[in-house]
């Protein structure tokens, strides 16, 4: 009988080699715009529940078209990068799938839906005002750099990863035109290091002595050194919140907002756990969407809040 050889998925040609085509269609496209880190710009209605607005129907439509704008320009932000990065992420096990790095999806094609994206979202942004679209237009100055090289110096990716969701969280509140409390800036940036930091621990564990070649500035990192540094951003969040909670002008005078620290300090037990345990962080909005402990977290965490802020 005559032998047929396949190509091993291990060998470092097959791992840099495209994926058969499976062809363009609708499902490659919505792939491709990466809808599942959208929840990420939920950061954007922090601002509107968090200035106990929610009873304004104007300002929510507002916080839902800034919501709409923004993942319309991060899906433009992650199209340039898979074009940029899609000889390294055909060295990465998991990201060798995507539609540009396999060859389902065009460069030019994925520039072009870029570009379109982008358009739409600068006319959405223009229509929330000039304080908005200044916001957007740093957001993407930001995106940009990253990708531009920014993402390849060791320990300046991660404090930028941690800007683009401060950016967000800002961004919500110039949306509806609140005041901008400091410990927005410093909570979101905390918890956001804390997930960039467990991001490149996983990618270490993935890749192993292979990590240099997807990212070079993994070789500078070690998981002994990620991890000294998960600590002293864990402990640095768990502070800024719980000073948050009793101090912040905008909480009721009787402190109840402190009631939502246990609840916290266990989200972020649970995500090191899955991060230190499991193997988990490469992907953390498949943290966020599959775990349940962590999902059911996320919900008491949020209708806890709303009962203080509104009832309180």
């Amino acid at each position: 009988m005559r032998e047929i050889d396949l190509p091993l998925v291990d060998s470092p040609r097959a791992a840099a080699a495209p994926l058969a085509r499976p062809g363009l269609t609708p499902w490659v496209l919505l792939r491709a715009l990466r809808p599942k880190q959208w929840t990420k710009n939920l950061l954007l209605f922090v601002g509107l529940i968090f200035s106990v607005n929610l009873h304004h129907p104007r300002l929510v439509a507002t916080a839902l078209l800034a919501f709409a704008v923004f993942c319309l320009l991060s899906s433009a932000g992650y199209l340039v990068n898979d074009v940029v990065d899609a000889e390294a992420d055909r060295q990465h096990p998991m990201k060798r799938s995507r539609p540009v790095a396999s060859g389902a999806l065009s460069s030019a094609g994925a520039l072009g839906l870029a570009a379109l994206l982008a358009l739409l979202g600068l006319a959405g942004a223009a229509a929330l005002g000039l304080p908005f679209l200044g916001v957007v237009a740093l957001y993407l100055l930001v995106t940009a750099s990253y990708s531009a090289g920014l993402k390849h110096l060791v320990l300046i990716d991660v404090f930028v990863i941690a800007a683009g969701f401060v950016i967000r969280a800002a961004a919500g509140a110039v949306a509806i035109g609140v005041p901008i409390s400091p410990w927005l800036y410093i909570c979101t940036g905390l918890a956001a290091l804390f997930i960039a930091l467990a991001k490149r621990r996983a990618e270490l564990t993935l890749l192993s002595d292979n990590a240099a070649n997807h990212r070079r500035n993994l070789e500078h990192y070690t998981i002994e050194l990620v991890d000294q540094l998960i600590v002293i951003v864990l402990a640095a969040t768990l502070m800024a919140y719980t000073l948050y909670t009793f101090t912040a002008e905008n909480l009721p005078a009787n402190h109840l907002m402190m009631l939502t620290v246990p609840v916290v300090l266990y989200g972020l037990f649970r995500y090191l756990y899955l991060v230190r345990v499991r193997g988990d962080g490469g992907s953390p909005e498949d943290i966020v969407l599959k775990d349940l402990p962590l999902v059911m977290t996320g919900l008491v965490w949020i209708g806890l809040s709303a009962l203080v802020l509104y009832l309180g």
